[in-house]
This record gives C-alpha cells, structure tokens and sequence, in this order.
C-alpha cells in the first residue's frame, strides 16, 4: 500500500493530472485499506478523489479474510445465507469509504467523492433483476456519494435508464465499443428526461462511463503479433488509446447536441468518461501509458494501486493528450481493420468475456465465504 508519507512527497505529476481535469480514482477497496487510515491518506494528499470496486477486487479482498474475521463471526451466528453475507460485507466497506470521501463529495458538489459497487455480475442479462438490485444496493449502502454499477450489455441499457430515471447515480461499466458507447449515452439522457418528467433535481445525479483500455490492446496485439508483418507489428499499443479518444470524441459530440442543450439548462450533469483497466498488461510498454496518454478535460481515471504508484513516481503529463488525436486514431483502427481484424468482433469477445470474468470472480468469492461460514459451524446456503 502506498503511504501517506510516499503520497506527499511524490504528488507532482498527480496533482498535475488533476490541475489537467481528470479526476483521479483509486480502483482498489478492502476494510485493511479503510481501517489502516490508507484511504483517507490517499485522499488528504495523493489527490484520490474517489474509489471504484468490482467483483475481482472484493474477491480479492474478501477471500482474504483478512479485516473481515469479527463481521463473518457474526454473519455465522445469524445463520445468513452466503449472498445476504457478500453483501453485507461488500456495503460495510463501500459505506466506509463513503464515510471517508465525503468531504470531496460535499466540496465538489457530488462530481467526485463518489465509491462505485456493482450490480451481481450474474444478473447482467436481466433488466429488471438488474434495476432491483441497483435500488438494494442504494438503500444497503445508504450514502449519497455511492454510484451503482450496471454493465453495459444489451440489457444493462434500459436498466440505466430505469435507475437514472429513480435518482439513483449509476457508473456504466465494460464499455469497449464505440457503438455501445453511444447507446450507454443515450441510454444517461433517457434516463435524466424520465427523472425530469418525474420532478426530479437533475443536478443530484451524476454518471461516469466506464471504457475499458488495456484489454482493447491485449486482444489485439495478440492478433498482429501472429501476423507479424513489419505494418502489423508497428500497430501493437495503438488500438487501445485510438478507441478511447474516439469515445471522448462521442462525448464531446454527444453532449453539445440539441437533446443534451435542454436538460443541461435544467442543471443535468454530463456523463464524464471514465478510462477503466488502465493497468499496462504488456511489460515492454510504459507503466502509465494508459494514463499518460488519455489526459483530457471532464474525464476520470481509475487506477489500480500499481499504476497510481508509477504515476506518482514517474508520470508524463504533458496538458491534453486526447482531442488533437482523433484523425491518427481513426487511421490506427483503420489500419487494424485492413489487416483482417475485425473490431466489431473484438469488442463483443471483449464484453462477453468480461461479464464472464467477473462472474467467475464472484463465484469464487461465494465459495470463499461459505467455507468461512461452513468453518464457524453454520450451513450456508
């Protein structure tokens, strides 16, 4: 874990960072971090303004065990199910970290200070199933600062419009198209028309778009790598940030037009971009390329503690790296494309195997409790 003491003394390039606009979250939780005092470290002087959780990190976290002995002691004698414990478990710690950035929350008028925690990943393909969980969650949790998780599958969409439409803040996560990016949008400003034709204060909810980076380069690099021509090696580490500046062309396009004009002059808040999976998978790239390279205005950039560390240590931020890039972009996937990948492809093998990954995850963050609570003499169930 980083230390208060680190965070301070090498806080340049994120504070730069954030003097650029781009807020900067931390994608890691687990009641170690919140009760050492390393989160409220990282806020008070590493520039963190908020947190963002998924079914890998309280996998991690949780299957541990570690913070969680005394809470799944009780849980056992209560006799809950596995489910009911996960749960109470995962919005203690997502409450706590509420607790800890509600100071950012009050000062930035609820833009950061926000604590993300998903929707059960199982329920990706069930609207209703998914617009119920996101309102337990929101009452589980109980903060104004938390944003529920809802993935952008083709049932999330409505799902998002239902829960926006109720009030409720909600952060889009596994966007990896451009396509679905536009309908995750538009899906935002369905929802703030139906919040409004409710009555609704438009300027109390808020909504990030999460688009995934590095796993848009993992995939395809592999592919040009058994290419191996000289023109498909020179395209390796360029997809990724090519689709993420085009997504932030879309917003900007998105959230200029006439639709947007009239719940913007109600006080709506534009639905920032938020750069997910910023963690470089490839060793021969920089560490923080996928942060160093997705600097601009009005965007959030979640990274896990590994990159937050080397953008502290060594971070190039150079003012904006994304809105004069958009021809080169276009060009690179144009490119990709030519040489016989299919994007369309990759971003849908890019979406299914990430609601598969992150069910699996909480699969085995099941297993992992219910042999905790099988262990203290109870069945879960």
């Amino acid at each position: 874990m980083i230390t208060v003491t680190e965070a301070t003394a090498s806080a340049g390039a994120l504070k730069r960072l954030s003097d650029e606009g781009v807020s900067i979250w931390l994608d890691d939780l687990s009641r170690r971090r919140i009760e050492s005092g390393d989160l409220a470290g990282l806020v008070a002087t590493g520039n963190v303004v908020g947190v963002t959780t998924n079914p890998s990190i309280f996998q991690a976290a949780i299957g541990s065990g570690e913070g969680y002995e005394e809470q799944l002691a009780d849980l056992a004698v209560r006799g809950v199910t596995v489910d009911e414990a996960v749960r109470m478990m995962t919005t203690a710690d997502v409450r706590a970290a509420a607790d800890i950035l509600r100071p950012v929350y009050d000062a930035t008028g609820g833009r950061d200070g926000r604590v993300s925690i998903e929707v059960d990943p199982r329920l990706a393909h069930d609207t209703a199933a998914t617009v119920a969980e996101a309102r337990q969650l929101a009452w589980l949790v109980d903060r104004p600062n938390v944003m529920i998780k809802i993935p952008a599958t083709k049932a999330g969409l409505p799902a998002i419009t239902e829960v926006i439409g109720t009030g409720i803040s909600v952060n889009v996560t596994l966007i990896f198209s451009l396509e679905r990016y536009r309908e995750v949008m538009d899906a935002y400003i369905a929802g703030l028309e139906k919040a409004q034709a409710a009555g609704l204060d438009l300027s109390a909810i808020h909504s990030v778009a999460s688009f995934f980076v590095s796993r848009v380069d993992s995939e395809i690099d592999k592919q040009l790598t058994l290419l191996g021509t000289d023109e498909a090696l020179a395209l390796k580490g360029r997809a990724a940030l090519a689709n993420a500046r085009l997504a932030y062309e879309a917003y900007e396009q998105v959230f200029a037009g006439p639709r947007w004009q009239a719940l913007g002059g109600a006080r709506a808040n534009r639905q920032r971009p938020l750069w997910a999976s910023t963690g470089v998978k490839d060793p021969a790239y920089k560490d923080t390329l996928y942060v160093d390279e997705l600097v601009a205005p009005g965007t959030v950039n979640t990274m896990p503690e590994a990159t937050l560390n080397a953008v502290a240590d060594h971070g190039d931020v150079q003012g904006d790296t994304v809105t004069g890039g958009y021809a080169q972009a276009r060009a690179d996937l144009a490119a990709v494309e030519r040489l016989g990948i299919s994007y369309d492809e990759v971003v849908r093998q890019l979406e299914d195997e990430g609601v598969a990954k992150f069910e699996v995850a909480w699969q085995d963050l099941l297993d992992a409790v219910t042999k905790s609570l099988n262990s203290k003499g109870v069945d879960a169930e």
